[in-house]
């Protein structure tokens, strides 16, 4: 049976009931997309039992949205997240729709436009499975893939878990170093023809560890990300210039014996660089694994920051938390965000008392990028504005 390109995965599973109903049988319909992909791992009969039987199983009806339609075709531009949001009360949970085994199948498929999910009832259960295509869609191209680290956005314009351009920029820009990384980081020491400022298409050149690394950012000054409660010291976030790639080697002057630096050429620019201005290597751009989920335990943090100079933020926008791979974060947790209860006064007794009021829930933060004690995450939808000091928790 051909089965769909690997691209989300999931780290743990769940159990069976509504968490993951609400299927559209992953390997039941895998031909129906008509996509062919080899998988990393072989796929047992067992596992495909299992897959099978939690796609059957489907949700209780008090899952789906109370608007909820028969029938959704996807359309160029949606995502997962919004898809799953039409059906289901908590879109997040929109790993519900492929009934997957999410330990241990981890090639869910794809789809597409055009293609259209069909949303079927029976009894008290719902599931979801896949229709033929829309009228006046052509139909989807068979396409062979490797295994691999995807570093591109999802090929065949293929539907994505969450809106890849609200991140996809942000995966190259945002680095968190700590003390020791950031005195250790490459930096410029001088320019083409001693130029004060270099832009792109121009040299610079550069001493320090490279690591075996040729793609580098550059980063000018650093911020310096604390805890909220504790003003601990958490990293430093760099601030972006600009990509550079390596061009020749450092080495020793032939005739002084004086060192000589790595040549480097500016390849993009938000700002010009310069002399004293570091550099860090760009991280993979993997999307492969985005997948949303509850973390495995309780979490109990902090917002740290708005990326850039905003003091609050809003849906779409990019925040700091102050938990990392030291707390168990990983790619693809959702988080629920609360906003602090402020202080009044209780003046109904014989003396007025203070009283603290409760935290309300703000919004939900997808996390999408983490440092071992600092997280990024997309703010998915927010009440209020999310300001730093904000408290996350399990969703």
């Amino acid at each position: 049976m051909p089965q769909r390109p690997p691209h989300l995965a999931h780290p743990a599973a769940r159990s069976t009931g509504s968490w993951r109903g609400l299927a559209l049988g992953l390997l039941a319909t895998c031909a129906a997309a008509g996509v062919v992909a080899q998988a990393n791992l072989p796929i047992t009969p067992a596992q495909r039992a299992t897959a099978q039987q939690v796609a059957s199983a489907g949700v209780p009806l008090s899952a789906l949205a109370d608007n909820a339609p028969a029938s959704h075709t996807v359309q160029r531009g949606d995502t997962l997240w919004a898809i799953a949001s039409i059906f289901l009360k908590t879109p997040w949970r929109w790993p519900e729709l492929w009934g997957m085994n999410l330990q241990e199948i981890r090639n869910p498929h794809l789809i597409y436009p055009g293609q259209v999910l069909v949303l079927v009832k029976d009894g008290d259960r719902a599931r979801l499975v896949l229709g033929g295509q829309a009228d006046g869609q052509a139909p989807t191209n068979t396409v062979k893939l490797s295994p691999r680290v995807r570093s591109e956005l999802l090929e065949n314009g293929a539907i994505a878990s969450i809106p890849l351009q609200l991140i996809g920029p942000f995966l190259n820009e945002a680095v968190v170093l700590s003390q020791d990384e950031l005195a250790a980081a490459p930096r410029i020491v001088a320019t083409q023809e001693g130029r004060v400022m270099v832009s792109r298409g121009e040299l610079a050149y550069v001493r320090g560890d490279l690591g075996g690394a040729r793609n580098f950012t550059l980063f000018r000054q650093s911020k310096p990300l604390r805890d909220p409660l504790t003003n601990e010291l958490l990293g430093h976030e760099a601030g972006y210039i600009g990509t550079a790639d390596f061009v020749r080697a450092d080495g020793k002057a032939p005739v002084s014996g004086l060192p000589v630096p790595a040549t480097f050429v500016m390849t993009s620019t938000r700002q010009e660089a310069g002399v004293g201005d570091r550099l860090a290597p760009v991280p993979p751009r993997d999307y492969s694994a985005y997948v949303p989920h509850p973390p495995a335990k309780p979490v109990d943090g902090r917002v740290v920051s708005v990326y850039g100079e905003a003091l609050t933020a809003g849906q779409n926008q990019i925040v700091a938390i102050n938990r990392g791979l030291r707390d168990g974060i990983e790619r693809g947790h959702v988080l629920a965000l609360w906003r602090a209860g402020v202080a009044a006064t209780d003046r109904t007794g014989a003396k007025p008392q203070p009283i603290q009021l409760p935290d309300e829930r703000s919004g939900l933060l997808f996390v999408f990028r983490v440092f071992d004690r600092v997280s990024y995450g997309l703010i998915v939808s927010a009440l209020d504005p999310i300001r730093a000091g904000d408290r996350i928790s399990e969703p």
